[in-house]
């Protein structure tokens, strides 16, 4: 690195260590993850029967008073993937709907839109409506109305703030949903119920309007946001790896993913937190089974960390070696923990040692979906550099390629992550952990991305639930396909299970 650009550098108040650090990342490459096999209901995901769900669910109940309860929403962004089809018909031909099925069933469906009552207010305003428009084929005055600034502007806006689900004649947003969610499972000491979204700058007045206009209508709530740390934006370079420069010469730096979000989480101080995007949401007439597997996850939660601190506390006390050998049982059994090559050959003192370090983490719960249509990225045992074996949420990209036992696992792979975590972050003396001591630096991404037509590289951080949890303690759970109703396409709110 030049002295120039050093200097460069530090003009923008950025580490130029870091960045040095990002730059090798691009000319390396990240390691490919050493797969064994996948997480399966046999070995690694816990399939929970009826009655444990009892069982686990009034655990919950009965001790969520006790502990400080937290739900983060990651819902920083805009939405405009969401509408990406759209904009790309505003520069076809109005035609287009007729040869398009996913156009066709838009307009077809439009009725159906929690939005439609609001959108039609727009066209409105212009000396028309939906049904005039669509019957004389005005179909990019249709869209603008929803994306541009002076109609709705969904284009701009986050998933949070969308028209998603109806309600007669009203509509709530993904936003409003996780607060109705949140009174029914997320409700702790005092009777609070706290929730945390991430927002980018852009769109923090809009959250605050909104979540003031709902604060109205649910009492007893506090709400918090926080936007993700420009210091974590990372540099770009070229498709040679040379730092990428706008057309007045400057350099750009991408946000970092929602890795990143680490941060944020690191910032939070509470006993229990559920995790959960903020697009993943039903209508109230679908929450049930959502509740359920909330509250059951977190009473296996608190049930296992109750046990890990007795487990721990024990380790303080020079256990013996038959005590040893219980809490050994306990780490392999329960956590599904394996231990490192040549472990049998410690000492008692260091097998202590050992075993304080690898209880003494943050521990999560992570839903699992079993797989409907192709295997793809999710639940896999991966074996660690000491020779142990670990549970993690695996991305496709990390899967190397030429390896034909990691190709055979991703093939044989039964389930997928559905983002639904719960999580405990503070040790067995109460103490918070800092979490970006278990991030795994080594299980970050490099994205191909583009910017006023030119073709760049990105990097990503390790994600939030991926590599910046990577050294955490994790039991996978599986939950019902029914938990899982993400909205990746504005389309998809035309699914039945987003119908009102």
């Amino acid at each position: 690195m030049n002295v120039d650009f050093q200097k460069e550098l530090e003009r923008l108040g950025k580490s130029v260590e870091r960045v040095e650090e990002q730059l090798k990342r691009f000319k390396n490459g990240f390691p490919y993850l050493a797969i064994k096999k996948p997480a399966t209901v046999d070995n690694g995901i816990i399939k929970l029967s009826g009655s444990e769900l009892g069982h686990y669910m009034s655990i919950y109940e009965k001790k969520a008073a006790d502990h400080d309860i937290l739900k983060f929403v990651p819902a920083s962004g805009a939405a405009s993937r969401m509408f990406k089809r759209l904009f790309e018909f505003l520069t076809e031909d109005e035609s287009e709907v007729e040869e398009s099925g996913f156009l066709t069933k838009f307009f077809n469906g439009i009725e159906n839109f929690a939005f439609y009552n609001s959108l039609n207010k727009k066209l409105e305003a212009q000396g028309t409506s939906i049904a005039e428009a669509k019957k004389n084929k005005k179909y990019h005055q249709i869209v603008k109305a929803l994306l541009d600034e002076d109609g709705l502007g969904y284009g701009q806006l986050p998933k949070g703030l969308l028209e998603f689900h109806r309600y007669g004649n009203d509509a709530k947003t993904p936003t409003a949903e996780h607060f109705t969610e949140g009174e029914k499972y997320a409700k702790g000491k005092d009777g609070k119920v706290r929730l945390h979204f991430t927002v980018s700058p852009e769109h923090q007045s809009a959250f605050d309007k909104e979540v003031s206009a709902l604060k109205k209508k649910f009492s007893d709530f506090e709400v918090a946001f926080s936007q993700q740390n420009p210091d974590t934006d990372t540099i770009a370079v070229t498709p040679d790896n040379e730092p990428f420069r706008e057309e007045d010469g400057s350099l750009l730096f991408r946000p970092a993913g929602h890795g990143a979000l680490i941060e944020n989480l690191n910032k939070i101080d509470a006993d229990i937190v559920f995790i959960k995007n903020i697009d993943n949401v039903v209508p109230d007439r679908l929450k049930e089974k959502t509740i359920l597997y909330k509250k059951a996850l977190g009473g296996l939660l608190t049930d296992v960390q109750e046990k890990l601190f007795e487990n721990l506390k024990q380790l303080d006390d020079d256990p013996s070696e038959t005590e040893l050998a219980e809490i050994e049982k306990f780490a392999k059994e329960v956590l599904n923990l394996s231990f490192k090559n040549g472990y049998e050959n410690l000492t008692v003192i260091d097998k202590r040692s050992y075993l304080k370090a690898l209880l003494n983490r943050p521990l999560r719960i992570c839903g699992m979906v079993p797989n409907t249509g192709e295997p793809g990225g999710g639940p896999f045992w991966i074996e660690e550099k000491d020779g142990s074996k670990t549970l993690q949420i695996v991305e496709t990209s990390q899967f190397n390629p030429e390896d034909k036992k990691a190709a055979k696992a991703l093939q044989s792979a039964t389930h997928f992550n559905p983002v639904d975590l719960i999580c405990a972050f503070k040790d067995y003396k109460g103490q918070k952990f800092d979490l970006r001591k278990y991030v795994d630096s080594d299980t970050g991404f490099i994205t191909e991305k583009s910017k006023n037509g030119k073709d760049l590289k990105a990097l990503e951080m390790p994600g939030l639930w991926n590599g910046a949890m990577s050294n955490w303690i994790t039991l996978f759970v599986e939950v019902p396909i029914e938990t899982f109703n993400p909205v990746k396409t504005v389309n998809d709110l035309l699914r039945e299970q987003h119908q009102g």
